[in-house]
């Protein structure tokens, strides 16, 4: 397989993207991006079988819209890496800031270090494997996926929670608004063990607890002023 170099020494973020645009939906070619340098936006609207490796640090929006294609930042990155997601799979040789993976509608998000907070805010369907920590609040108001933390989970986890389901290996601090720990049942674990094996993470299923929606903010009733399921 060919491997074409992109230096943003060289090269703008607009330039490198544009290139990628302009790639058939259908490549399966392999690109190095050099010198990201904390740059911002990098690799953001991909839509094709391509293989990025982004050699440094990145900053905000990294990979953002991402369909298809597999990427992994080989260092730290900044806000939303991966937001809004389609497909995919987008990894993080490092840690991540806060909003990671946000309204991801689907593909794989792997961080192999800590996430901060927000992490999977409004997830639409994508699944996170963090493997570290994750900050508060996160998997706010997230809708359907997968986040799976293999470290411990700040305050807030799971505020407002609708579908999505929460796997937590280490201490849980606090579960946000209408989010609950469940039992675990043998799909759970099987989910577990997927997810487990594509992050290429070592750890027993067995040690993850679930937190999922009590389900009790589902719709609002003006008569009593507050959520109720009806």
């Amino acid at each position: 397989m060919e491997n074409i170099d992109l230096d943003l020494n060289t090269q703008s973020v607009r330039e490198i993207n544009q290139f990628f645009h302009n790639l058939n939906s259908s490549d399966k070619r392999e690109f190095e991006i050099l010198h990201p340098n904390g740059a911002h936006n990098i690799a953001v609207g991909l839509d094709a079988p391509i293989t990025v490796h982004i050699r440094g640090h990145a900053g905000y929006f990294i990979a953002g819209m991402n369909k298809q294609a597999e990427i992994t930042i080989h260092g730290n990155v900044g806000w939303s890496v991966g937001e809004n997601m389609m497909s995919g799979v987008i990894r993080v040789n490092g840690f991540a800031s806060e909003c990671a993976g946000s309204s991801g509608h689907g593909g794989l998000l792997i961080i192999d270090g800590d996430a901060s907070s927000r992490c999977g805010i409004s997830m639409k369907g994508s699944s996170i494997v963090v493997g570290g920590n994750v900050g508060h609040m996160s998997a706010f108001m997230a809708q359907a996926g997968y986040l799976l933390i293999c470290g411990d989970a700040d305050h807030g986890l799971g505020d407002s929670l609708y579908e999505a389901i929460i796997y937590v290996r280490g201490k849980i601090h606090g579960l946000g608004t209408d989010a609950r720990e469940e039992q675990m049942e043998e799909p759970d674990y099987n989910k577990v063990s997927e997810l487990l094996d594509m992050a290429k993470f070592n750890y027993d299923p067995k040690e993850f607890k679930r937190v999922a929606s009590a389900k009790t903010f589902y719709h609002w009733s003006p008569n009593s002023k507050q959520f109720s399921v009806l």
